[in-house]
């Protein structure tokens, strides 16, 4: 048979700590804490599993009632009294509690067993009317709002009326006589709005209640915590039923909530607050401003002392912060929670090198106390928490940080302001090479189009730069030098602050908090790479990129993409001149203004990764990223035929006729990567002979450099074996020129089904795999990366799609593909060296998958380089267990 109601109070604890799923959070707390011998007012908990049953059947066994019944039964053995009993009544407290803190997302009844006649009973019994009628409204409004969905508001204003009737400020000034004909009025809301009679029978009252509880973990605010939480749906919660103890009895009680250390800053404080002469609810709904906990100790000291030791005997149980309530009747203390308490980012990190410092925990377990997410916000500038926001629309959290600036809508102009000390944040429909300048001018870049993978989200990362993409709300007119949004018009100069960790714009200036990275977050890092077995690279494509990525803790780098080293505008126009040419010797002509560009970049970055390996992937730009705007030519024809200059009305043309020529139907599955190779070996040629000659150069210096050359987006072995061989060719005769040998490698990334499919014949060929996971999430499921924000978020909702598939890697479906790759490429050579480059190899949850498959390293931009540090010690952590 099935237990599904566990009790829990002295001598007849049921549960124990470790029944989270269960019991939930609160009732494993409370069930532990009794067991230690803590003073918790007795009670009983109904599982989840309770919960699930319930909410798909909407009713209970027989059994689930029997036990609850008995256990019902129990309690008033227990405190020698009975729910309802006009003489003397039993209250109890109806809680939540999920397996993972939630808090203020479900609901609480207390006081629950109160009626017309027990109200009386319990009067007589404290000889106290007042305290009794107390209860009583209190019971009654939250009845009526939790149980029954009456708007608390519609109680409230009644307590304000009668207040300002009786000419008093606190709900604690009211008397007996106006408590007592609140609970009449609040009794009179309940029939008028349900067409029924407040229930006045407690078992009735109870079952109703319980109800209520497990109907909340499915209330809107509920729903919406679990899906920024990834709390899974399918868990349910607990309910606690708890014998009342009563913080309003007067001066000699009160409640509270504290921490045992301080949540915000990780000192070693205790911290919280109090009311005197209140109820929980008091607290947490701010009716009354709360005193600091350490005053308590001058008002009910005994009591304080007592839940001091009581704090410091439960964290060192525990071994983490709790969080805790607390209730003091007449004097005495009752525990009425523990559980882990939140914390912020800078709380996490210290906490978790302290309690190694004072033996409390090892390493290991200080490592999987930090969360990714508390990395990223350390390193990014972030909105200061107390701060007032008027978020005005959402998009995709592409680069994370917070900035703040004056909207510019042309790189030019951020560019300008920038050079005028002044800060932007740049506005555009989506962002191209051109405007990379316009990029690292402004504070942060906010796009109408785009997905997580696009250009602004790649490059604002690689930059560190707050970023948010995809906004598709957001209406530009340039020529008026607007934007519009959900009703708000933000003009040019106007200030907006954007959030990049969760995709906000917020209309005017906010206040920011700077980046920060401790001794203590260094110290939580270096145990992470003691323990980790999974390699970390970085993305980068210059020296300055590589420089930081290497301070932050890079092992090198896993993708260096040479078309972002063309950005810029004394570079675009030798591209565009090599795209442009219509014969090799004027291709030649422009790459031969490249090298130079190329080579000096290739020093640099060798500099940087002295000794750690670099994987430069080959030229792989989707043309029409380069190429002039069609739109801008057609304009400049139009000027020039109206202003009759003959002479470059000639070249224009022929400039717009190469440009249609050029143009492609879908050019991210065009005339691209080593495609380009191969009709163009020249180009290839050039790159070679420029990182060769660079890495000769510093060698010759003494300097170990370990190239690693990647040929993209290849799906034939032949396209592999003809590059690989003009690769080694080119590579041979620079290296014979310098005097100088190399150990460099040749390999490919894998970003193709195809490539996956026949990678033991590609192995053959490689001598290194680095699986580029946007392209193959885009050739995987046939998305365009920078069309999916149009309808992956109408997808999520759904439920069609957890997440977006560019953000988070599809493990059902690009993760078996990879897995194959995996498989076929060391079935033919077992030592095969392989990692991930795409924008994946900084995401948690892909990065749990990359240890799992086997890979050797990740590689991620430079600010998610810590990120992937601890990941990967937290992945080695889990998979030993």
């Amino acid at each position: 048979m099935s237990k599904f109601v566990y009790f829990f109070g002295k001598d007849v604890t049921d549960g124990k700590g470790s029944m989270r799923d269960l019991l939930g959070g609160k009732g494993a707390g409370l069930a532990e804490m009794a067991n230690l011998g803590i003073p918790v007012p007795p009670g009983f908990t109904i599982t989840t599993e309770v919960c699930v049953l319930y909410l798909k059947n909407k009713k209970y066994s027989e059994e689930v009632l029997k036990q609850v019944e008995e256990a019902i039964d129990k309690l008033e053995t227990l405190n020698n009294k009975k729910l309802g009993d006009p003489e003397d009544p039993l209250l109890v407290s109806v809680r939540s509690g999920a397996r993972v803190s939630m808090p203020g997302m479900m609901d609480t009844v207390l006081n629950l067993g109160l009626t017309d006649k027990s109200v009386l009973g319990l009067a007589n019994k404290v000889n106290d009317e007042r305290f009794a009628y107390d209860c009583y409204r209190r019971f009654i409004s939250m009845f009526g709002d939790v149980v029954l969905g009456i708007d608390f508001d519609k109680f409230e204003s009644l307590i304000e009326d009668r207040k300002k009737e009786l000419k008093v400020e606190s709900d604690t000034d009211l008397d007996a006589k106006a408590l007592k004909d609140l609970a009449e009025r609040f009794k009179g809301v309940i029939k008028l709005e349900k067409g029924f009679d407040f229930p006045q029978d407690p078992k009735v009252q109870l079952q109703m209640a319980i109800d209520a509880v497990f109907e909340s973990w499915n209330n809107p605010r509920a729903i919406t915590y679990r899906k920024l939480n990834e709390i899974d749906d399918s868990w349910g919660t607990a309910v606690n039923v708890q014998t009342m103890v009563y913080g309003n009895r007067g001066n000699t009680s009160g409640t509270g909530v504290a921490f045992t250390r301080n949540p915000s800053t990780g000192e070693r404080k205790f911290f919280g607050e109090y009311l005197i002469n209140a109820q929980g609810e008091d607290v947490v709904a701010g009716i009354r401003t709360p005193d600091f906990i350490d005053t308590l100790g001058n008002k009910i000291p005994e009591a304080y002392n007592q839940l001091v030791d009581i704090c410091q005997k439960l964290e060192a149980h525990f071994k983490d912060m709790q969080d805790i309530e607390f209730t003091i009747q007449e004097g005495k203390l009752y525990m009425l929670q523990t559980r882990t308490g939140k914390r912020t980012a800078a709380s996490a990190v210290k906490l978790a090198t302290d309690m190694v410092a004072e033996g409390l925990i090892d390493k290991e377990t200080a490592v999987t106390r930090v969360k990714a997410e508390h990395i990223d916000l350390l390193l990014h500038p972030r909105i200061d928490p107390n701060a007032r926001l008027e978020v005005i629309a959402k998009g995709l959290p592409a680069s994370p940080g917070a900035a703040v600036g004056k909207v510019v809508f042309t790189a030019e102009a951020a560019e300008e302001m920038a050079e005028k000390g002044e800060k932007t944040i740049l506005v555009r429909t989506e962002t191209s090479p051109e405007d990379i300048g316009g990029m690292a001018a402004a504070q942060g870049v906010l796009t109408v189009r785009g997905g997580m993978t696009s250009h602004a989200a790649v490059v604002g990362r690689g930059m560190g730069k707050p970023c948010v993409v995809g906004c598709g709300e957001i209406s530009i007119d340039i020529k008026s030098r607007l934007f519009m949004v959900n009703g708000h018009t933000i003009k040019e100069h106007d200030y907006v602050t954007i959030d990049g960790s969760t995709g906000s714009v917020i209309i005017g200036k906010v206040e920011l908090i700077d980046a920060e990275i401790s001794d203590d977050l260094k110290k939580i890092l270096l145990w992470a790479d003691e323990i980790r077995t999974l390699g970390v690279r970085t993305n980068a494509d210059n020296p300055a990129d590589a420089g930081l990525a290497r301070e932050l803790g890079a092992e090198g780098i896993g993708l260096c993409r040479t078309e972002h080293m063309f950005f810029g505008e004394d570079r675009i126009p030798a591209v565009r001149e090599m795209i442009m040419a219509e014969d090799e010797k004027s291709r030649k002509k422009a790459l031969k203004r490249l090298l130079p560009m190329q080579k000096e970049d290739f020093l640099g970055i060798f500099r940087s990764m002295e000794g750690l390996p670099v994987t430069i992937r080959l030229l792989d730009p989707p043309l029409h990223e380069f190429l002039p705007d069609k739109e801008e030519l057609d304009a400049k024809l139009r000027e020039l035929e109206a202003s009759g200059d003959c002479g470059k009305i000639d070249e224009v043309k022929n400039v717009i006729k190469r440009v249609v020529s050029l143009k492609e139907l879908n050019p991210m599955l065009g005339h691209r990567g080593c495609r380009l190779g191969i009709t163009y070996p020249e180009i290839y040629d050039m790159q070679v002979r420029a990182i060769m000659e660079a890495a000769c150069e510093l060698a010759n210096d003494g300097m170990q450099i370990v190239p690693e050359i990647m040929i993209p987006l290849v799906g034939l072995v032949k396209e592999l074996s003809i590059t690989r061989e003009e690769v080694c060719k080119m590579a041979e005769t620079v290296m014979a020129e310098k005097g100088v040998k190399i150990d460099y490698k040749v390999g490919t990334m894998i970003e193709l089904p195809r490539a996956a499919i026949v990678a033991d014949q590609i192995a053959q060929e490689a001598d290194f795999f680095s699986f580029g996971t946007n392209d193959l999430t885009q050739t995987t499921f046939g998305f365009s990366r920078d069309d999916v924000s149009k309808f992956v978020p109408i997808y999520q909702k759904a439920g069609i799609l957890e997440h977006d598939p560019f953000a988070v890697l599809d493990q059902e479906g690009v993760g078996e593909i990879m897995k194959i790759g995996i498989s076929k490429g060391r079935s033919v050579k077992p030592e095969l060296k392989m990692g991930i480059c795409g924008e994946h190899g900084g995401e948690p949850k892909s990065i749990h998958f990359a240890h799992k498959i086997g890979l050797n390293y990740v590689s991620c931009s430079p600010y998610r380089v810590p990120i992937a540090r601890l990941v990967a010690a937290q992945s080695t952590i889990e998979s030993r267990k």
